[in-house]
């Protein structure tokens, strides 16, 4: 799970004041946030050697230049990277925050460094489930460019988890005529699988892989999607597929040995989805492999296993929100589909569909956990909002079949 939180800059206050008398001061060491070191097995050769070689020359920049805007921005959007490779997400995004927080407050005269911190930003923001904020971002650098891509991929995403489908619809056609390249294609992708157009959506996010380089992260988790697609609507051995080239073009890529796990699990093989999964988590402490391995201990009627791993996420979930993330959805589904506790499930569940009641999903997931507690006809008013796009999910065909709609 990705975890931000925005970080009150005393430090960064006191260095603004240094400078001020001294403009040749130089910046401690120590208020700067760290880069961490990534486990060896995703090191992936000669490619951290280069991280760690443009983080120390901008950490080099900033101490002999503490309002270097560049090194700051720079710094950011490594780790922005960083927190989707490691899983580090409560260390690097409050420290991406950080970074963009300190070059908003020094009023950049320089408009492509404002527009890319604002982009940037508005990136950290999705991250971080805040959609309304990242939106508001995100719609103040369009005004300083409306012909970079990046924000309309911004806007886009912002739009969709609010459930303005038709707006994300127009801002993706713009920002395919703009730039017709991995980010473009896979949201034009994502679209046309929230229409209920599943042929198209593997066909645009083919397109989206075709256009990314092979081996890097970028590539990998569009690979990844399109990967997730084919497992979605029932060829697993296509999935399959695509995972096993993503692990030789990109080795130990932990989301695909933990996709490879829920191929397996779907087969029976819950041996081998277990080691898989016990992989992954070794690599990256993301939440998900540990919910997936939550659902093959109780499949395999292990609940003391399944209960302690079921612990460990909620822990796991309390450190997300700790640093800023709204998990209410995260909680949500646990409490459904771990727990069982419909009444905690409806709670969460509520509360992020208050925020943004048009959102498909969050329909979608209200009109399951209503279903569950046998409150039929509060879960068809939910069911019909998540049915508006045509959907051909087969969640949402399954608790409509459920609910004889």
């Amino acid at each position: 799970m990705q975890a931000i939180k925005y970080i009150i800059l005393a430090a960064f206050l006191g260095l603004i004041s240094c400078a001020e008398k001294n403009s040749t001061s130089t910046t401690q060491d120590s208020t700067l946030p760290e880069l961490l070191n990534r486990n060896e097995a995703i090191q992936n050769g000669k490619e951290w050697e280069t991280i760690q070689n443009y983080y120390a020359k901008n950490r080099l920049k900033l101490s002999e230049k503490p309002d270097d805007l560049e090194a700051r921005l720079e710094l950011a959007q490594l780790f922005v990277q960083e927190a989707r490779i490691t899983g580090e997400h409560g260390h690097y995004y409050p420290a991406a925050l950080r970074m963009t927080d300190e070059i908003l407050q020094l009023t950049p005269s320089d408009k492509d460094i404002l527009f890319m911190t604002l982009v940037t930003k508005a990136g950290v923001q999705l991250s971080q489930h805040d959609f309304a904020a990242a939106l508001e971002t995100g719609e103040k650098a369009l005004t300083l460019n409306p012909y970079n891509a990046q924000v309309y991929g911004t806007l886009v995403d912002a739009h969709v988890e609010l459930g303005n489908y038709t707006k994300a619809v127009e801002v993706a056609d713009k920002m395919v005529s703009i730039r017709p390249d991995l980010r473009s294609y896979s949201r034009v992708s994502y679209l046309r699988e929230i229409y209920g157009k599943i042929d198209g959506a593997i066909e645009a996010m083919k397109l989206a892989v075709s256009a990314g380089a092979p081996g890097q992260e970028q590539t990998a988790w569009t690979r990844l999607t399109l990967g997730n697609l084919y497992q979605t609507y029932g060829n697993l051995e296509q999935a399959a597929q695509e995972y096993q080239i993503i692990l030789q073009e990109r080795p130990n890529y932990p989301f695909a040995i933990a996709a490879l796990a829920e191929v397996e699990m779907a087969k029976e093989n819950y041996q081998e989805a277990e080691r898989l999964l016990n992989e992954a988590k070794n690599i990256i402490p993301e939440v998900g492999f540990y919910e997936q391995l939550a659902h093959l201990y109780q499949k395999t009627n292990r609940m003391a296993e399944a209960k302690s791993t079921i612990k460990e996420i909620f822990t796991m979930l309390e450190d997300d929100v700790m640093h800023g993330h709204n998990m209410n959805l995260e909680y949500a589904v646990i409490h459904r589909d771990l727990t069982e506790n419909y009444e905690e499930a409806l709670k969460y569940a509520q509360a992020e569909y208050e925020k943004r009641p048009n959102n498909i999903d969050l329909n979608k997931l209200m009109a399951s956990i209503l279903s569950k507690q046998g409150k039929t006809e509060a879960a068809v008013s939910y069911l019909q909002q998540a049915k508006i796009t045509n959907s051909q999910h087969p969640e949402l065909l399954a608790i409509q079949t459920s609910l004889n709609q």
